[in-house]
């Protein structure tokens, strides 16, 4: 499980990131995902890669979490992380004024709409792996993410005039 973790912690975290904008809270998620992988990793059944199910796993956590907040808006906050991640995911995200445009155009968008983007063209995992992840079929995957290009296209041609 080590291994796992080692392994997988930096995508999760960024996954997980994404999703909930707030490092403080992707923490406690990703502590979340990995503990509920530890407890139920004798039920994996290798049907899809450990990441693919790792991935699964956070997004569930993270719809639990948003049930029990009732967030229906992702607000973002900074706070503390381990350091190495928190690097990491922070220097990817605001590393130029463009990237940390569409960061705040993804942030506008409806979570399921983020969702299919983050795991289709940032993490570029195929149709097949998001339909898995998401529990949707692969036309619902297809549908979603041009609805989500399209309303982000919108989005950013307001971005797009705001000088940074």
């Amino acid at each position: 499980m080590d291994q796992l973790y080692r392994e997988h912690n930096r995508t999760i975290f960024k996954y997980i990131f994404y999703l909930v904008q707030n490092e403080s809270i992707a923490e406690d998620l990703l502590q979340d995902t990995f503990l509920k992988a530890y407890k139920n990793y004798n039920h994996f059944r290798n049907e899809a890669s450990e990441l693919t199910w790792l991935r699964k796993i956070a997004r569930n956590v993270v719809y639990d979490y948003l049930r029990r907040k009732k967030i229906i808006q992702f607000i973002p906050f900074l706070n503390k992380h381990e350091q190495t991640v928190q690097d990491d995911a922070m220097q990817y995200i605001l590393e130029n004024e463009a990237r940390k445009a569409l960061f705040d155009a993804l942030s506008k968008l409806k979570v399921h709409h983020r969702e299919v983007l983050i795991l289709r063209k940032i993490e570029q995992l195929s149709i097949e792996e998001t339909a898995q992840i998401l529990g949707w079929n692969t036309d619902k995957v297809k549908n979603t993410q041009r609805q989500a290009i399209n309303t982000l296209r919108k989005i950013w041609e307001g971005v797009e005039n705001v000088e940074y």
